[in-house]
């Protein structure tokens, strides 16, 4: 209570014991309290210390939504509800395999493939819409797109009319270079934002930008005034950015040295999302074999920060040869996991997630969009991500 009446923030371990106390009395007034009740709770407290509480459960950062207290109180109350006997829970099984039809799609998905989606399977077509009247757009959209002078707003309306179709396509398993014949304009960023906005409610590269201008300045000052101070490792990898940025400024070269800071606080690795060739490199020319599976960026000169093109590929096929800024090429890169149910690799896990819940504002209770290698269970949160979001906050409130 005396940190909060002063605006500071409690310490962890102050935290931790104010949710024991907090649930403790919840649990005594009422035992079956659940999820609501706690979340109602949490903000009855954040109305009583409004300057205080406000920024620990929904700050700019937090707003991600899992370093908040309302998600310490879940838990706290899931533990304390926890019974010492394991519930057995039966596995359904299909004993004829002729019925598998009568699964619905999204149980029979990987819980990566609809991870964070709100539209992932579309039953129906919709009423104005007929099989045939969706391959003549798909034809339309075909045409439009060898023009020079398409009207965006008409493509917008076509890839948003055909989007049961674009769902279909992708759930059925269709390959990306089938995909990339079929719907051309997908691979851009027009046609990418469309059904990422469809698929998950969230405009791409606005939501980005937008929190770019919330949180990007923050995290890198983090990045380059504490974490450094941390590791060796990573102050080398900072003084090495440091020298090919030169005296470059401006913002998409600060997107550019977040992304890679990101990399090397995560200790992953640059080539698993970036790949340099030459700046004077055609599609046809870059060695494909060299490229994850994975959508990687494909950067166009010795580094990002010399680099002025750049393209996407996908499952090693070059799906868009002409990117004209970094932030589009991260966009689209971020953007294809999920339009194509591709599973985050476990090699980016990190970095990955951390774009996804601060800068795509993509946070789902449940799950995980990382590749499933072994029987591990993974967090719904990882745990790395986590802690770079609270000491953030931390930063924050020094």
């Amino acid at each position: 209570m005396h940190f909060l009446e002063r605006g500071k923030r409690p310490r962890p371990k102050l935290r931790r014991q104010m949710v024991r106390i907090v649930v403790t009395e919840m649990m005594e007034k009422c035992p079956h309290v659940g999820r609501k009740h706690s979340i109602d709770v949490a903000r009855k407290m954040v109305a009583k210390y409004p300057n205080s509480l406000q920024d620990l459960i929904e700050g700019e950062i937090v707003g991600a939504g899992y370093l908040s207290l309302v998600k310490q109180l879940q838990n706290r109350i899931e533990n304390v509800r926890r019974t010492s006997t394991p519930k057995i829970r039966k596995r359904k099984h299909q004993t004829d395999s002729d019925h598998t039809d009568e699964i619905p799609l999204e149980e029979r998905a990987a819980m990566q493939d609809t991870y964070g989606c709100i539209k992932w399977n579309v039953e129906f077509l919709p009423l104005e819409e007929t099989p045939e009247s969706q391959q003549q757009k798909m034809e339309k959209l075909k045409v439009m797109f060898q023009q020079a002078d398409t009207n965006p707003e008409e493509v917008k309306s076509l890839m948003k009319s055909t989007y049961y179709t674009q769902r279909q396509h992708v759930n059925q398993g269709k390959s990306i270079k089938c995909l990339r014949e079929e719907w051309p304009f997908w691979f851009d960023e027009l046609g990418m934002s469309v059904h990422f906005k469809e698929l998950t409610g969230i405009d791409l590269k606005e939501t980005f930008t937008r929190n770019l201008d919330l949180k990007g300045k923050r995290l890198l000052d983090y990045l380059t005034t504490v974490a450094v101070s941390k590791s060796k490792v990573f102050l080398q990898t900072y003084a090495r950015l440091q020298r090919m940025r030169g005296p470059q400024s401006g913002c998409s070269d600060d997107v550019k040295e977040m992304v890679l800071l990101l990399l090397s606080y995560f200790e992953e690795k640059e080539e698993s999302m970036l790949l340099c060739v030459e700046d004077t490199c055609l599609a046809d020319e870059v060695q494909l074999e060299q490229v994850p599976l994975t959508p990687t960026i494909i950067v166009c000169g010795q580094s990002c920060y010399s680099s002025r093109r750049y393209m996407l590929s996908i499952d090693r096929n070059l799906v868009s040869t002409n990117i004209s800024s970094f932030i589009s090429a991260l966009c689209l890169m971020f953007g294809s996991y999920y339009n194509f149910n591709i599973h985050y690799p476990s090699e980016l896990a990190s970095t990955l997630e951390f774009l996804q819940r601060c800068f795509f504002s993509i946070n789902p209770e449940k799950g995980t969009k990382v590749e499933n290698k072994n029987s591990k269970r993974r967090l719904s949160v990882n745990p790395r991500v986590l802690t770079l979001i609270q000491d953030l906050a931390d930063h924050k409130w020094r």
